[in-house]
């Protein structure tokens, strides 16, 4: 009995740090986007930009982060990583690159749950940068730079290639595709 209450506090704690990250995933609008994305996807045999995949990113992505020393904010890195791609529905409807069309998705949803403007900065910054590596010297990384890093990383490294019934007619090229478990 003493361990379950342990957990329980536990779990009341992170509950309370990860309250914004909650209120995301509540906001009525990222839940239309994310109906949006599944409709989009409906027929697609490839990766998918769902829940699943946005969780794992997360996790991946703080796990970076505490693995590199970064000390990046959890709630920061499950915000981004929620969001970096919850605009991907309007890339197929209306060919704006999902990146952008995330970033301007997420700027609303960020002031509605609360996130200061530092914050929204570092975390719009990433979902705009999520698609392309960052080449910026260690010594000068900000807080954006290493969190458009770990999200990134984390969104290449998600993916299950080696497991994946439609990689062979995949697009990503042999590098970029994960063939081994790493994480």
């Amino acid at each position: 009995m003493k361990n379950h209450s342990a957990y329980m506090t536990l779990k009341q704690e992170e509950i309370q740090k990860m309250k914004r990250v909650q209120d995301i995933y509540r906001h009525p609008y990222f839940q239309k986007c994310l109906e949006n994305n599944r409709k989009a996807e409906e027929s697609r045999v490839f990766c998918r930009h769902d829940m699943g995949h946005f969780m794992d990113v997360a996790r991946l992505a703080y796990v970076f982060s505490m693995e590199r020393g970064y000390q990046l904010e959890k709630e920061e890195i499950y915000a981004a990583a929620l969001l970096h791609d919850i605009g991907k529905w309007r890339q197929y409807s209306e060919g704006v690159p999902h990146e952008q069309a995330s970033a301007g998705i997420a700027e609303g949803i960020l002031t509605d749950t609360g996130y200061g403007k530092e914050e929204k900065e570092r975390i719009l910054t990433a979902i705009l940068n999520h698609r392309r590596k960052a080449q910026v010297q260690l010594s000068v990384k900000t807080g954006s730079d290493l969190l458009s890093e770990v999200l990134y990383d984390a969104d290449k490294i998600s993916r299950s290639c080696y497991a994946c019934p439609a990689e062979k007619e995949c697009n990503w090229n042999k590098e970029k595709k994960n063939l081994e478990i790493l994480w």
